[in-house]
């Protein structure tokens, strides 16, 4: 569980971001690359040190914490020594005597109407809930580790579309501007033409500042540097493999079994217990008397004894019966979460589904129109080359073909942002 190793395992780095031909036999259209392009790594290295540390104290904390409870039953040997010293006759030169005594005691329950075996197995299914709460925090610090990074990538895809939308709002200007100087425009045109540069270039630093602020919440939680580090290539994942492997599911089907051991263990606490007891008592005294006027230290006397048994108990109690249906309450309650949580996930899932899809839409629309701007550059370049269209219509063309390869590089990892939301739930890729 630690270090979300099988979670790991779902995720392939690319070494870019280019598109790649789509396999249209996966569920979700998932784009493929080559075996060259992957390449494994653990999410692990997505956050910080720091992060990862301190998960790592949680892991062994939770892991002391569940020892302790699993052994909560084995009651303390209580060991007790006493030394005393007294002047009994509270006169200067008289002796003093001293008395020591030591024991060692056990009261050990033997027997509890099995609460014993279930609260070792409550301990166990509470350890398991511990690491599965803990994983799942993990989890969601190094999906917003990823997210973020694909936002910042995203960001860059941005601009540079953004650059190029500056560019063309450059280039409709100084084809404004000699429409008006040569009088086949009025100024309105032209006037229009600088309002639509300005509000391309402040969108460009809008997008700059969305920017710096993604890459100040990546880098609060990642030692990695985002200008070189990679973001994760997601592959489908079956609907009924994602319903009954993740781990949230598995969290809710812990958190029955922690309250179905712990509505037994609350019955047996209830029901007649067995203890076994037993002790050690030692004791060493002194004495003095006073013979002849002088004091005489008599020979200490030394005894001791041991003692042991059994104790049987049952208590009475007036809130036995609220204390065991509490308990109850919440098994039947747990059971229920389980069945909440599967129409939870359905609904993720399915949401998931239908935004890939409109993603899809969106990839082939832009596709659709890189084609058609490829068809209208390539006649633009022909009729420039004769003269009857200028370089102004060929770059604008040029720029918003590139627009349209960018957008869909965009478009792939929004599709990875959405996988994302399904792989960060995934608890075992390999059943």
């Amino acid at each position: 569980m630690r270090g979300l190793h099988a979670f790991a395992a779902l995720w392939l780095l690319s070494s870019g971001l280019c598109a790649a031909e789509q396999n249209a036999t996966v569920l979700f259209g998932t784009q493929q690359r080559s075996g060259a392009d992957r390449q494994s790594v653990s999410l692990e290295a997505y956050l910080s040190e720091l992060k990862r540390k301190a998960f790592g104290y949680d892991y062994a904390k939770t892991e002391e914490e569940s020892a302790k409870l699993r052994d909560s039953w084995i009651q303390p040997a209580l060991i007790n020594y006493t030394l005393t010293r007294q002047n009994p006759y509270n006169e200067r030169g008289a002796p003093e005597t001293q008395q020591e005594s030591a024991s060692i005691a056990i009261d050990q329950p033997i027997f509890r109407s099995g609460g014993i075996y279930y609260g070792i197995k409550y301990a166990q299914a509470s350890r398991d809930v511990g690491m599965l709460t803990i994983a799942q925090q993990e989890r969601t610090l190094i999906k917003q580790a990823v997210d973020l990074l694909m936002q910042i990538k995203q960001s860059e895809l941005g601009i540079a579309k953004q650059k190029l939308q500056v560019d063309n709002t450059e280039i409709n200007l100084l084809q404004k501007r000699e429409q008006y100087m040569s009088g086949q425009l009025d100024s309105g045109f032209l006037n229009n033409a600088i309002i639509e540069r300005n509000l391309a270039k402040q969108a460009l630093l809008d997008l700059q500042t969305a920017q710096a602020k993604l890459v100040s919440a990546f880098e609060s939680i990642s030692d990695l540097d985002y200008r070189d580090a990679k973001i994760p290539f997601l592959a489908s994942v079956d609907e009924a493999r994602f319903m009954d492997g993740t781990i949230d599911l598995a969290l809710a089907r812990q958190q029955r079994a922690q309250e179905g051991y712990n509505k037994a263990v609350t019955l047996a606490s209830y029901l007649p217990s067995i203890s076994l007891q037993g002790s050690y008592n030692w004791q060493k005294r002194e004495s003095i008397i006073y013979i002849n006027g002088s004091y005489v230290q008599s020979n200490p006397s030394e005894t001791s004894y041991y003692s042991y048994g059994l104790k049987a108990s049952m208590p009475i109690d007036v809130n036995s019966i609220n204390d065991y249906e509490a308990s109850r309450l919440a098994y039947l309650k747990s059971k229920v979460t389980i069945d909440d949580t599967k129409r939870a996930l359905r609904a993720l899932y399915e949401q998931v589904v239908e935004n890939l899809r409109n993603i899809d839409a969106k990839i082939a629309l832009s596709r659709e129109n890189e084609a058609l701007y490829a068809t209208l550059l390539h006649d633009t370049q022909e009729q420039y080359g004769v003269g009857l269209k200028t370089q102004y219509d060929v770059d604008l063309l040029a720029n918003s073909r590139q627009i349209e390869k960018l957008s869909q590089r965009s478009y792939e990892i929004d599709r990875q942002r959405e996988l994302l939301n399904l792989y960060e739930k995934l608890s075992d890729p390999e059943s």
